[in-house]
This record gives C-alpha cells, sequence and structure tokens, in this order.
C-alpha cells in the first residue's frame, strides 16, 4: 500500500489520512462500503466486485479524477474522491473557475458510531483539498435528498447555489471557498 498523502490529527478522535485507492487491493473492501445500504446515494448498491473492481481502476486511469481510502488510526474507514468539475460530474451544469474542485466522500458502515466522526472525516477531506493552494473553491453535488450531508456541508462552510437535475438525481449544486471553510474553524 502508498504511503499517506495527507495527515491531520483530530485533538479528540485521533490520526486520519488519506492514500490513493489500489483499485485491485482495496477492491473488496470499497465493495463491502458502497453496496451497504447506507451508501445508497453513492450509486453502487447493484454493483458486484468486478464492477467495483473495473470503476476504480477508471479512476485511477483517469487525469480528472482520483480516488483516495480513508483510514482513522491507521485502519480503512472512509473514502473520498476528488474530480476536476471542468472535465467530470458537471460539464455543462456549472460553470467552473479555476481553482475548482469536486468532491465526494463516504463514511464506511459501522456498527458503532462514534460522535463527531463523520465531521472529522469531512473536515480531513476538506483540509486535505485546501493544502493544496491551487484548490480556491470546493464544488459537491449531493443528492438532494441525502439530508445527513447537507447539514455536514453546511457545518464546513457549504452554500448550496441552486438545485440541478443530473443524470442519476436532482442535487444541491453546492460550493465552499477557502475563507468560508475557515470561517467555520474560526481561522478566518
Amino acid at each position: 500500500m502508498s504511503a499517506p498523502l495527507f495527515t491531520r490529527t483530530d485533538a479528540t478522535l485521533g490520526e486520519f489520512s488519506l492514500r490513493p485507492v489500489d483499485p485491485a487491493a482495496d477492491a473488496a473492501l470499497l465493495h463491502s462500503w458502497v453496496t451497504h445500504p447506507k451508501a445508497v446515494f453513492w450509486l453502487m448498491q447493484d454493483c458486484d466486485l468486478p464492477a467495483v473492481e473495473k470503476e476504480f481502476a477508471r479512476i485511477a486511469a483517469d487525469p480528472h479524477h482520483h480516488a483516495y481510502l480513508g483510514l482513522h488510526n491507521g485502519t480503512p474507514a472512509f473514502l473520498m474522491e476528488r474530480y476536476d468539475p471542468a472535465h467530470r460530474e458537471l460539464v455543462g451544469i456549472h460553470a467552473a473557475e479555476p481553482g475548482d474542485v469536486g468532491m465526494h466522500f463516504l463514511t464506511a458502515p459501522t456498527g458503532a458510531p462514534v460522535h463527531g466522526f463523520t465531521r472529522a472525516v469531512i473536515t480531513t477531506v476538506m483540509e486535505m483539498l485546501f493544502d493544496d493552494p491551487e484548490t480556491r473553491r470546493v464544488v459537491v453535488e449531493p443528492d438532494a435528498r441525502n439530508t445527513g450531508v447537507h447539514a455536514l456541508n453546511k457545518a464546513v462552510g457549504f452554500e448550496i447555489l441552486r438545485t440541478v437535475s443530473l443524470p442519476s438525481k436532482d442535487a444541491y449544486l453546492s460550493t465552499c471557498t477557502r475563507d468560508q471553510f475557515l470561517a467555520t474553524r474560526g481561522e478566518n
């Protein structure tokens, strides 16, 4: 497995890190996550293991889309995808500006939820994205029915711009600038 590309320590929950997804090595784990009922908004519920591996191999080969496995204290615990909205997902729907970065994230299913965990995950994801000095704004397009992620997005500074119709969903096109994110952390 490759070394983490980004690491962050949460004062309460410990170490969070991200490394590139290895499509072959991580496929079984990711299959268990993306086909779980909790991951309905990930839109891979009916995928078999080869389809999941193929999808992550496709992402790994795409210069405009990247997948990262998130670790919590060294154990796989979440997934993050970063994409260029000028080339993927939102082409023709969002007028991407220089410095825009698209993002998806998914926490692993668990039988023992930890208070504050998902907030720590999205904070880690946002810190990794803004760690790149070229990133000016994060763009997301969560399903309009995904109320849980809307609350998390708002908590880290996202602003809903409008509802958009995508091939698989109606989504809230939302953005978060570096300053909006830092303001939620008391750093602006």
